[in-house]
């Protein structure tokens, strides 16, 4: 009578045991196809922006409004500028004819643009898009607002929205092989081309 409980018992541990090696793999599979989901893409080309010396004033420097307020707008990047939007080229950009369109006022929160910025912001785009369309015909385009810190933006004082003509292929094998993005047109180049096309922009 003994010894046929204690079988019943070794029966049921190794039951058990079964059990949770079989729910140890399914729980480590789902790992590994959520891991082989999981796609990183790497820019290193992005370093030189990463590991330029930041100083305290220059981190809380608006480059926006310091563009604005200085005269040489070809070196301060300014493409256009218009009573309540503004063009800059980005400085360190994602893809070429990587553009920034921004209000003319420090404003961080969306709420407080008026009708006339919104108006005048959301048409500066649309115009910005014909332009790059006629000079580089791209094959689309990521146009998005980073709004606050923790979601990406890199100066949340001052609203911005990054406009970025797309390339089939744009994303090869030298960022992943070689290490490099390879960025075909300079930024001097590219405002020369901008400003000979935008009503009122000074070359």
């Amino acid at each position: 009578m003994e010894k046929g409980k204690t079988r019943a018992r070794r029966a049921k541990s190794r039951h058990l045991a079964s059990l949770y090696c079989l729910e140890q793999n399914v729980d480590q599979n789902q790992r590994n196809e959520e891991s082989s989901r999981l796609q990183r893409l790497w820019a290193p080309w992005r370093e030189s922006y990463v590991t330029a010396p930041k100083t305290r004033s220059a981190s809380l420097e608006c480059f926006i409004c310091s563009g604005l307020a200085g005269t040489d707008d070809r070196a301060n990047l300014v493409v256009w500028r218009r009573p309540h939007a503004t063009v800059f080229l980005n400085r360190f950009p994602y893809n070429n004819g990587h553009l920034l369109v921004a209000p003319q006022a420090h404003k961080a929160v969306l709420a407080d643009l008026t009708p006339a910025e919104n108006v005048e912001l959301m048409e500066t785009l649309s115009r910005m898009v014909s332009q790059l369309d006629h000079l580089m015909h791209p094959d689309g385009y990521n146009i998005g607002l980073n709004l606050g810190q923790v979601a990406g933006a890199g100066l949340p004082g001052h609203l911005h929205w990054h406009l970025v003509p797309r390339w089939n292929g744009d994303t090869n094998f030298m960022p992943v092989l070689a290490e490099s993005k390879v960025i075909v047109q300079s930024l001097d180049a590219l405002y020369g081309l901008l400003v000979e096309r935008l009503p009122g922009a000074v070359s």
